[in-house]
C-alpha cells in the first residue's frame, strides 16, 4: 500500500521522501523500553514500601493501605515536579514515568505551576484541572457504573 502512494507521487515528492528517510532521527526503541521498565518498576517498588511502611507501622491492612499510599505517591510526585527532578525523570524514563499514578500528580501539578502567574482562582484553580479533570471524571463514572451494576446484581440475587 504504501508503493501504491509512492507511485501516485510527484518525481519531486518521491525525491523529497527519500532524503527525508534519510535524515530521519533513529530512535533507540529497545533501550526506552528498558528505561521505561526500570524507572516504572522502581516507581512502584517504592510505592510497595510505603504500603508496608503503612501497614507495619499504622496497622493498615491490605484492603486498606491502597488509598493512603496512592495519596503519599501522589504527594511525593507533586514535591518532586515542584523541585523540578520529576521532570528530569520523565526525560529519561519516559512512559515508565507517565504510567504509574505519579504521571497524574505530575500532571496535575505541572499545570498548576505553568497558569500560576494568572492567579490562584482562575490560572491555577481552573487549569489545574485540565488535563487530569478527564482522568477523574472517568474514574468517578466508571466507579458509578460498576457500583451499579453490583448494586443490581446483589438484589437479584446474582453475586
Amino acid at each position: 500500500m504504501a508503493n501504491e502512494k509512492r507511485k501516485k507521487l510527484t518525481p519531486v515528492q518521491q525525491e523529497y521522501h527519500l532524503f527525508e528517510k534519510a535524515r530521519e532521527t533513529k530512535r533507540p526503541v529497545v533501550k526506552n523500553c528498558f528505561r521505561a521498565f526500570l524507572v516504572g518498576g522502581f516507581i512502584c517498588m517504592v510505592g510497595q514500601a510505603i504500603s508496608y511502611f503503612y501497614m507495619y507501622f499504622f496497622d493498615f491492612t491490605e484492603q486498606t493501605v491502597g488509598n493512603p499510599t496512592v495519596a503519599t505517591m501522589v504527594f511525593i510526585s507533586m514535591i518532586l515536579t515542584g523541585f523540578g527532578v520529576y521532570d528530569r525523570i520523565a526525560q529519561f524514563a519516559g512512559a515508565g514515568s507517565a504510567v504509574p499514578v505519579t504521571g497524574f500528580g505530575n500532571a496535575v501539578i505541572s499545570a498548576a505551576i505553568e497558569h500560576r502567574t494568572e492567579g490562584f482562582v482562575l490560572g491555577v484553580g481552573s487549569n489545574m484541572f485540565k488535563l487530569a479533570g478527564s482522568v477523574i471524571l472517568f474514574g468517578t463514572f466508571a466507579a458509578f457504573v460498576v457500583a451499579l451494576v453490583k448494586t443490581i446484581a446483589t438484589q437479584w440475587g446474582g453475586l
